[in-house]
């Protein structure tokens, strides 16, 4: 059963969110003090977080042409989809056909904020307020009902998101996962991947640390095994579940994640 998350309207700039501090990361704006200075504490234990974000939004990036040019999905619903950026999911996937559909959910107010004001023109693309456990309001959310065509197939993305959910049997990622794919038709496709690391002290530290700035608003960091889980029932497509900047890179040169004390670890697969 899901209970009902209470979520904050106002913005806090003293609390550092994940959406912000990915945002900064990025070379983003929309970014306070509080969250620079959660990022330089965090650049002393995992100093490759920097290329692990923009590498993470490029595997994105790839994903969403990759399933809009081979596979013909024109819907996207984008779970904790974070701050606007260049190239967002909506960017891509409507360069391939400007009819495609997308819906980006995120928790954190500043993002309903900044997405509402990009997308004022784009009436095939919304942003709705909601917590990304909350399937059922998500579904039927009243942006959602009318851009998504559940009898179809939809590309359902939790990119590097999952860290960000606590463990539950009711609203872990496991949880969230099932609850989703037993909503989607075959032929729809999931998109999963989060922070991971196989050195324990770095799991604990990173955990520890995001969930006292960001106030209880953090899961934790988890091992590849973890992720595994998720796709378990579903066809996963090549090349598996990998480090996400070898997923099907644009080239032989493309930049790689280089450092290994945490990585974004993941994969896309198809509901069948």
């Amino acid at each position: 059963m899901q209970t009902g998350k209470q979520l904050s309207t106002s913005i806090d700039a003293r609390v550092p969110t994940a959406a912000r501090m990915y945002d900064h990361y990025l070379g983003g704006k929309d970014n306070y003090a509080a969250d620079r200075a959660a990022c330089e504490e965090l650049d002393k234990v995992v100093p490759s977080t920097r290329r692990l974000a923009v590498n993470n939004r490029r595997f994105l990036q790839r994903v969403v042409r990759v399933l809009a040019q081979d596979h013909g999905i024109r819907q996207f619903l984008d779970h904790g989809s974070g701050l606007p950026t260049q190239d967002n999911v909506h960017q891509v996937a409507q360069r391939i056909d400007p009819d495609t559909h997308v819906v980006y959910v995120d928790n954190d107010p500043m993002v309903l904020v900044h997405g509402r004001a990009l997308l004022d023109q784009n009436e095939r693309t919304a942003v709705i307020h909601a917590d990304m456990r909350e399937t059922d309001a998500i579904f039927s959310h009243p942006d959602t009902e009318r851009l998504i065509d559940f009898t179809q197939p939809v590309a359902v993305l939790f990119n590097s998101v999952m860290h960000c959910i606590p463990d539950s049997d009711t609203d872990g990622p496991l949880a969230v996962v099932r609850r989703v794919s037993e909503r989607l038709v075959p032929g729809s496709y999931l998109v999963m991947c989060q922070l991971v690391s196989e050195d324990p002290e770095v799991r604990k530290f990173v955990t520890d640390f995001m969930d006292q700035a960001t106030q209880g608003h953090w899961g934790r960091v988890r091992q590849e095994k973890d992720v595994a889980e998720w796709f378990e029932g579903m066809e996963i497509l090549d090349p598996g579940l990998v480090e996400v900047s070898t997923w099907r890179p644009d080239s032989e040169v493309a930049p790689r994640q280089l450092t290994h004390e945490w990585i974004e670890f993941g994969g896309v697969a198809r509901v069948v």
